[in-house]
């Protein structure tokens, strides 16, 4: 066998092995996600296999109760609103920090990101204590800016990033022009960092829409949310409605997935 032949095996054993190691990697990842939703057709009231029969019950369940329709109407209220702050703070501040005379900016950027890195738990401490004196406990204000202060910090890495690849130059020719500040902002930075903004929101609601710490110590007894509810489940009596809710909510990530996935190809194409 030539040494041409055996570097041609190596590569294509390395290549073969490579693709193996990477479908292990995605099952490993995404099987236990995708487990959920067969189980919740389950005629069977425990969380087993192999399956006694398929039903739509657990999910009429869902639709049917008023507690699981207060939860999800709340989860949106809250999510959308609390996107909607950190959607506008977050794009304020990766605008300022990607000025060059911005003073601090290895001070500032890493307190702006700090809710992501500090864990959870923490944090939700840290925002009782300051919420507290403020009146802000067991009210709906009060979950909309802790979700909203969670969110912040992704809006401001994806706002940054897509800023990197923005000309300033295009902003000083708009003044040039006699444009105001907005009008520039909105002619010219916008349309150009729109993808980066977008992404961050999404971001943003999924961090809200997940969340159940936060609102543990924040929210009251009847500030419910999806998670919440969930949680109250698993703790009182484990019931198979959360698995149907579990699979809505699997389909509701892999749609957002899909907007993200087209954002990013958007972030990725060339700026005109």
């Amino acid at each position: 066998m030539s040494v041409d032949t055996t570097t041609v095996l190596t590569e294509r054993l390395a290549r073969r092995g490579v693709r193996i190691f990477s479908a292990a990697v995605l099952i490993f990842l995404v099987a236990p996600v995708l487990i959920v939703i067969p189980l919740s057709f389950n005629q069977s009231t425990y969380f087993s296999y192999p399956m006694t029969g398929a039903t739509l019950g657990w999910y009429e369940t869902i639709f049917s109760s008023a507690e699981w329709r207060a939860a999800i109407v709340n989860s949106f209220v809250i999510g959308l609103s609390a996107t909607a702050i950190a959607t506008v703070l977050g794009t304020l501040a990766a605008i300022g920090i990607s000025r060059p005379s911005f003073p601090f900016r290895g001070l500032i950027v890493p307190i702006l990101i700090a809710p992501m890195i500090i864990p959870i738990v923490i944090v939700a401490v840290s925002l009782y204590l300051v919420f507290a004196p403020l009146q802000l406990i067991n009210t709906h204000l009060g979950v909309v800016l802790a979700h909203a202060a969670l969110g912040t910090p992704f809006v401001v890495i994806t706002v940054t990033a897509r800023l990197m690849a923005f000309d300033n130059n295009l902003s000083r020719a708009a003044a040039g022009l006699g444009a105001s500040p907005w009008t520039s902002f909105r002619r010219v930075m916008l349309p150009q960092i729109l993808p980066g903004v977008a992404t961050g929101s999404i971001f943003a609601f999924a961090t809200s829409f997940d969340e159940v710490v936060v609102i543990l110590f924040i929210g009251g007894t009847e500030q419910r949310t999806i998670p919440r509810q969930m949680w109250a489940g698993i703790r009182d009596q484990i019931n198979p409605t959360i698995l149907a809710m579990a699979g809505l909510l699997t389909i509701f990530a892999i749609v957002l997935f899909l907007a993200i996935g087209w954002l990013q190809g958007r972030n990725s194409a060339p700026s005109r």
